[in-house]
C-alpha cells in the first residue's frame, strides 16, 4: 500500500475538496489516511502539526492582521487614500491611479490582499462611481490593486513562505552544479518585494490609462496645485509615517519583522487615540474579533498543511516531481513558464496561504535544480498567487469589491480580465529577470 501513498494523499485531498469539505479538513483527512496506511502513530502527526504553529516569526501574522484592522478605525487608511487622490489630480483615469496608489500605501501596513481591497474600496469605489466611472470597472480596478497588498512589504504570505522554506536546504546535486545558494530570510523577502510590487502596480496603471482614455474617466478635481498636495500630506503625515517606521525599523535592524508588527499595533493605537482622536473601544473590539477569526483560520490551515507537506517530503514526492520535470526540459525559462501557469491555475481555486504551504515543498526543489535563488522563487510565487485574488471562482478580492460596490461578480470579472493579462505579463518579466527581485536586497547587503 505504501507505493500508492501519493495517490492516497492527493486523491484523498481532491476527493474531500470535491465533496465540499473545507481545505483544512481535506488536508488533515488526507494526511491522517496516509498515516494509517503507513501504520504510524497518529500522535506524531499531531506533534508535527503543533510544532508548525509554534515558531516566533509566525507571531507576526495576528499582529499584522490586527494592525491592518485598526488602521481604518484610527483614520489612517482614509488619509492615505486622500493623499493618493490628491497625487493623482485631474489626470486621465485619476481616480483609478489613486486607487492603485492607495493600495500601495495601505499594502505597506496591512500585508493582506482582501484587507487592502476592503479598506481602499470602501472609500474609492463610491468616489469613482460619483465621477461617472462604470461601477463594475471601479470594483474591478480595486480588486486588481488589492493584490498588491501581499507583494508590497510587510506581507503575510512572505512570512508564511519564509517559515515554509527556511528548513528546506538545496539538494546536494544542485549545490554541486551551481555552488552555494544565497540565504533566505523574511526581511530579505520584504526587501525583494519592493521592485516587483512597483512593477505590478505600473502594469495596473498602464492598463488603467488606456481604458480610462477610451472611456473618458478623469480624476477627482479639474484644478490641481502643489498646495493641495502639501495640505493632504500635512493631514496625513502620521499615516505616511506608519510604513516608514515599520519598514525602516526592519531594514535598519532595530527590530525583527515580528517585533515590527507589534510596533505597528501600538503606533496605530497611539495615532488613533491621541493624534486623530477617532479610535473607539467598539472599533477595537471589532478589530480583535476579526483578527481572531482570520488568524484561527490561517493557523488551522498551517496546522494541517505542515503535516501534509511533511508526508510529501518523507516520501520524496517533491524530488520525484523535480526529477520528472527536469527530464522533460532543463530550460529554466520553460520551467518558469510551467510553474507560473500552474500557480495561476492553483490560485483560481485555492487560498493563497494554503497554496504556499502545500506547494513550497514541491516547487522549491525543482527551482533549486535550475539554480534559482530561493528569495526570487518566493517573490515570483507570491506575485503569481496575488493574481488569484482577482480570478474566479475563488477570487476573494472580487467578492469583497462586489459587496462594497453593489455590482455582480460576473460583471466585475469581465472588467478585471485586462488587469489579469497585464499582471501576468509583469509576473513573467519578474521571473525571467531575477535582478528585479534581487537588486535591492544585494544593494542593502542581504
Amino acid at each position: 500500500m505504501e507505493m500508492y501513498l501519493p495517490e492516497i494523499l492527493f486523491g484523498g485531498f481532491m476527493l474531500l475538496l470535491l465533496l465540499g469539505a473545507p481545505i483544512t479538513v481535506a488536508l488533515g483527512g488526507a494526511a491522517m489516511a496516509a498515516y494509517m496506511v503507513l501504520d504510524k502513530d497518529p500522535i506524531a502527526l499531531v506533534q508535527i502539526a503543533f510544532n508548525s504553529v509554534g515558531s516566533f516569526p509566525l507571531m507576526a501574522l495576528p499582529a499584522f492582521v490586527l494592525a491592518g484592522a485598526l488602521m481604518e478605525a484610527a483614520g489612517i487608511s482614509r488619509r492615505l487614500v486622500d493623499i493618493a487622490e490628491t497625487m493623482a489630480g485631474p489626470i486621465t483615469g485619476g481616480l483609478g491611479v489613486a486607487t492603485v496608489l492607495a493600495c500601495l500605501f495601505f499594502g505597506a501596513i496591512s500585508g493582506s490582499g482582501p484587507a487592502t481591497t476592503a479598506a481602499v474600496g470602501m472609500l474609492m469605489i463610491p468616489a469613482m462611481t460619483k465621477r461617472n466611472y462604470d461601477r463594475a470597472y471601479a470594483s474591478a480596478i480595486t480588486a486588481a490593486s488589492g493584490g498588491l497588498g501581499i507583494i508590497i512589504p510587510p506581507s503575510i504570505p512572505m512570512v508564511i513562505f519564509g517559515i515554509a522554506a527556511l528548513g528546506m536546504a538545496p539538494p546536494p546535486e544542485a549545490v554541486a552544479k551551481f555552488g552555494t545558494f544565497a540565504s533566505l530570510s523574511i526581511p530579505k523577502l520584504f526587501v525583494a518585494g519592493v521592485m516587483p510590487g512597483l512593477l505590478m502596480a505600473g502594469s495596473l496603471l498602464m492598463m488603467n490609462y488606456f481604458i480610462s482614455k477610451k472611456s473618458g474617466y478623469r480624476g477627482l478635481s479639474e484644478n490641481w496645485s502643489g498646495g493641495e498636495l502639501l495640505a493632504a500630506l500635512k493631514r496625513g503625515v502620521w499615516s505616511i509615517l506608519a510604513p516608514v517606521i515599520i519598514l525602516g525599523g526592519i531594514y535598519a535592524g532595530i527590530f525583527t519583522p515580528t517585533e515590527s508588527a507589534i510596533v505597528a499595533i501600538f503606533y496605530t493605537l497611539f495615532v488613533g487615540w491621541f493624534v486623530h482622536r477617532e479610535m473607539r473601544w467598539l472599533a477595537i473590539k471589532v478589530a480583535l474579533r476579526t483578527t481572531t477569526w482570520i488568524t484561527g483560520r490561517v493557523l488551522l490551515i498551517l496546522f494541517t498543511a505542515t503535516a501534509f507537506g511533511r508526508l510529501l517530503v518523507e516520501q520524496r514526492i517533491p524530488s520525484d516531481i523535480a526529477e520528472a520535470m527536469l527530464n522533460l526540459t532543463t530550460n529554466p525559462y520553460i520551467i518558469w513558464a510551467l510553474v507560473i501557469v500552474f500557480l495561476l491555475f492553483v490560485g483560481m481555486f485555492m487560498e493563497t496561504l494554503a497554496a504556499i504551504l502545500i506547494l513550497v515543498p514541491v516547487l522549491l526543489p525543482v527551482m533549486y535544480m535550475t539554480g534559482a535563488d530561493p528569495t526570487h522563487v518566493g517573490i515570483v510565487v507570491i506575485c503569481t498567487l496575488s493574481i488569484g485574488f482577482m480570478t474566479p471562482p475563488l477570487g476573494e478580492n472580487l467578492f469583497v469589491a462586489s459587496g462594497i460596490g453593489g455590482e455582480s461578480v460576473e460583471k466585475i470579472i469581465v472588467k478585471v480580465l485586462p488587469f489579469v493579462f497585464v499582471t501576468t505579463i509583469a509576473t513573467f518579466i519578474i521571473a525571467y529577470v531575477p535582478q528585479i527581485s534581487l537588486w535591492l536586497p544585494s544593494l542593502m547587503g542581504y
